[in-house]
């Protein structure tokens, strides 16, 4: 379900908070790690280790008579070095003071606009020292947003009802249950079932392993909402073994050999398949959202999304693994020994549990919800709320899991702060003010509204290089972005789901651009100029794909 910035780049790479359920499965998958080669040992080889193979070790009492006094003084203090420096408490004091000076700026030094009330103008200024604090780090993400909103109340900018409004707002919860689904997901290993099954059957060959791993992703979207999740707690530790067995290992020079291919296929893969689905991630349900509190309503939008998403997607699924195949080769094209893996995985596994058929039907009826919740009149959260209380009634989670989900917790104290923000800001009027000023800017240049589109979208997709964080960039910039659309010409519709579409897309850019990156990054396979590199030519792909494709398409679909 998988932030302006979560952490700063140099902490990107820590994701205790994103991945902590990984940690926690009901019981184990198999015997033996995951599609690693059982080690053939028969009894006899082990008799072979008798006692008197290895040498015999003095006691240690022996030991200590036989030291010298001076070894001993140097031993002991080998053995006890003196501990490390506390870790220094409290906000960073550059970040902080940068941060803070940001708002301190806007709010004293730059002239304030005719149009824009002094509460606005200071509502602005405490909002952007927020999203710089969010970049740079002073604090954690979570206490930087408290802070962010504390200062807003303590200068009467906000009431402190009107602060927290956003705490009640229902995609924000529908996030925080899409990080309980995940963790059900990993929990009873269904997800990774489902992984075994596309190697077992697509994985004698290594673009054909690829494939079989992006086509078992795309079954898993829709129901699992967090790519964080699907990445770390689904196909980073199938990738791994699989690279293990074939002798490619991380940070090495055979890492090449298979498991840099797989980790770069899957990871600019999964970008395409958050963008298929409306619940693939949990920045979509909140573009939808935004672009709603600006006029932009979607009918049935869970249809609406997949319709003008599946072309464009399905076809940079499809290209994605085979470009990647050309540009960045595996040196192993075949995994011959791969199904065979994947079987005896399924047979260590055992049959289908309890647990897991109690998640497949509960996904079942949550996503048939979010799909007709419209026509039923029942909301995407109310039907996400019935799989929670169905998937804890029937003890495939129990409370303590989801107490236990930190980043679920964190994301709704954080997201509430920054959605709160800025929907206090198109209330009093900055949005539509930044929208009128760069409407007035591109009428100057006489783009057509075609063009703008163009120059728009670009420049949303490129900002995400100062970002570490897609749900982040969607609470600054999302609202500003459509608003400048829509001041510009552009059709509502086609302005929020390309916008929306984007903000998948670019998170597989740098090896910081969302939860997946740090995880696939961090498994070490992959060296980080070629993060950037082929980020970038995948950027270019993807976007070169969706503007003509998806342009015809959604001609052919009306939304222009």
């Amino acid at each position: 379900m998988e932030s302006f910035a979560l952490h700063s780049i140099s902490t990107s790479f820590s994701l205790p908070s994103r991945t902590s359920f990984l940690l926690h499965r009901s019981r184990p998958i198999s015997k033996s790690p995951p599609f690693l080669p059982t080690l053939r040992y028969s009894s006899s080889s082990f008799s072979t280790f008798s006692s008197s193979s290895f040498p015999t070790v003095p006691k240690p009492s022996l030991l200590k008579s036989r030291l010298s006094p001076i070894h001993a003084s140097s031993s002991s203090k080998t053995t006890n070095p003196s501990p490390p420096p506390p870790p220094p408490q409290g906000a960073k004091p550059i970040p902080f003071i940068i941060s803070i000076s940001i708002g301190l700026i806007v709010r004293f030094l730059v002239p304030k606009p005719p149009q824009v009330t002094p509460q606005a103008w200071q509502l602005l200024s405490i909002f952007l020292s927020t999203v710089a604090g969010l970049v740079l780090s002073p604090l954690p993400v979570g206490a930087w947003a408290f802070l962010g909103l504390t200062s807003s109340i303590v200068t009467k900018t906000l009431t402190f009802s009107g602060a927290f409004a956003a705490f009640t707002n229902e995609v924000i919860w529908l996030i925080v249950i899409s990080f309980f689904f995940a963790r059900g997901f990993v929990k009873t290993g269904l997800g990774d079932r489902i992984a075994t099954y596309f190697v077992k059957w697509l994985g004698k060959s290594t673009l054909g392993l690829s494939y079989g791993l992006t086509i078992s992703e795309v079954l898993i979207a829709p129901a699992m909402p967090s790519t964080t999740a699907r990445a770390g707690g689904v196909f980073l530790p199938i990738i791994k073994s699989l690279s293990f067995s074939a002798g490619s290992k991380p940070g090495d020079p055979s890492a090449r050999k298979l498991g840099s291919y797989l980790i770069q296929s899957q990871f600019q893969s999964a970008c395409n398949s958050s963008a298929l689905f409306l619940t693939a991630a949990a920045q979509n349900l909140l573009c939808l959202k935004l672009a709603e509190e600006l006029g932009v309503v979607i009918k049935s939008p869970w249809i609406s999304w997949l319709k003008a998403a599946s072309l464009p997607a399905l076809v940079c699924l499809l290209a994605t693994p085979l470009i990647l195949y050309k540009l960045y080769p595996p040196e192993a094209k075949d995994t011959p020994d791969a199904p065979a893996m994947a079987a005896k995985k399924l047979e260590h596994m055992g049959p289908v549990t309890r647990n897991e058929w109690a998640m497949v039907g509960t996904m079942l009826l949550a996503v048939s919800l979010w799909v007709f919740g419209d026509a039923l009149g029942i909301a995407s959260v109310v039907g996400a709320m019935i799989g929670l209380s169905i998937l804890l009634l029937l003890g495939v989670l129990n409370w303590e899991d989801c107490l236990s989900e930190k980043s679920a917790w964190d994301t709704l104290a954080w997201f509430a702060v920054l959605v709160g923000m800025a929907g206090q800001l198109t209330n009093l009027g900055i949005v539509a003010w930044m929208s009128d000023s760069v409407a007035k800017s591109l009428q100057s240049l006489s783009l057509s509204w075609s063009a703008a589109f163009g120059v728009l979208q670009a420049s949303y997709f490129l900002i995400h290089y100062l970002f570490a964080s897609q749900t982040g960039h969607v609470g600054a910039l999302y609202s500003a972005f459509l608003a400048m659309h829509l001041a510009a010409g552009v059709p509502g519709m086609l302005a929020a789901l390309a916008l929306a579409y984007n903000t998948n897309l670019f998170g597989a850019i740098t090896h910081y651009s969302s939860g997946q990156a740090a995880v696939y990054y961090g498994a070490g396979y992959v060296d980080l100029p070629d993060v950037f590199k082929m980020g970038f030519i995948m950027a270019l792909t993807n976007a070169t794909i969706w503007g003509v494709v998806g342009g015809f398409w959604w001609k052919f679909l009306g939304l222009y």
